[in-house]
């Protein structure tokens, strides 16, 4: 059996509460997405663009981000497969333009990551999407060779993984349930981020907040977007609650205590805590911290 990893936990960084698809053959898109307040930018090459705008979307999105002025959003680009006759060109042209981060679809296992990582220059990291039934068998391959070709967040593809299962796709999402909770698994044993998938409901505010909430209570990061519409309703979903910090910070001040250092069980305010308590207080001040610092 292996070992559990002492880095296991996600890297708390940057907050991605918010992660909006940007179609990037869209100039006013383009234009509009340095101004909202979402955590991420992802300008699309894929899903969101026609076959005959890609060349055109290609060289919108690297320009785009050659140009900058996103911070302090992360920016991504989504790009094609390699098995598409734009994906070799995207990569390429994406890894000249040095976003935060280059998206990759239809990964199906490990194997896949290479071609990809191969490309990236130092400081562009990988992203990918899980969206097919072959990759929910190997998430765990898919992990544990995440750092070796520089793969640091696993994005919930629900469109396509539905599609592919042939299940119904709706708010509750029932028959994604057990997909989901295997992404966020592997992601916390590996330590990567993990994103919710989209919700296609862009006028349904009450079925976007109940998915926002059970990606939340999933153990998502954050959750992708289809529109500037449902960015407030992730950023509030994926924001630490006042009071969960103010608790936090309680336990925290407890086992730093010189008298308690030692202690692996405390009593703070009548309820006992214990260390593996502490570390979950450490992440969510740390998400916390970095959504001030934005």
């Amino acid at each position: 059996m292996r070992p559990p990893s002492a880095d296991a936990a996600p890297p708390p960084g940057r907050p991605r509460r918010s992660a909006l698809y940007m179609p990037a053959a869209n100039p006013r898109a383009l234009a509009k997405a340095r101004d909202l307040p979402c955590d991420v930018v992802i300008l699309d090459l894929e899903d969101a663009v026609a076959p005959e705008a890609k060349v055109e979307a290609r060289r919108a999105a690297c320009a785009a981000v050659s140009e900058g002025g996103f911070d302090p959003r992360e920016v991504v680009i989504r790009i094609n497969g390699l098995s598409t006759e734009w994906g070799q060109a995207d990569l390429e042209a994406a890894a000249r333009a040095r976003p935060n981060a280059i998206l990759v679809p239809k990964i199906d296992g490990p194997d896949d990551l290479a071609p990809y990582s191969k490309a990236l220059p130092e400081g562009v990291a990988l992203w990918a999407m899980v969206e097919t039934c072959q990759v929910l068998f190997r998430l765990d391959a898919l992990g544990a060779a995440a750092q070796a070709h520089g793969l640091t967040t696993l994005v919930a593809g629900t469109n396509d993984l539905a599609k592919e299962m042939g299940c119904r796709h709706d708010a509750e999402r029932a028959p994604l349930l057990a997909p989901l909770s295997l992404m966020v698994a592997a992601a916390r044993a590996h330590g990567l981020v993990i994103l919710d998938g989209v919700f296609n409901g862009i006028d349904d505010a009450q079925g976007l907040a109940r998915q926002c909430a059970q990606g939340e209570a999933f153990g998502f990061d954050g959750k992708t977007l289809i529109h500037p519409s449902q960015i407030e309703a992730a950023n509030q979903a994926f924001s630490p609650d006042p009071g969960a910090v103010a608790w936090a910070r309680r336990v925290v001040e407890a086992f730093d205590s010189p008298e308690n250092t030692a202690r692996g069980v405390l009593r703070v305010e009548g309820r006992m805590v214990e260390r593996l308590h502490l570390e979950q207080a450490r992440r969510l001040l740390a998400v916390a911290d970095a959504i001030a610092a934005t």
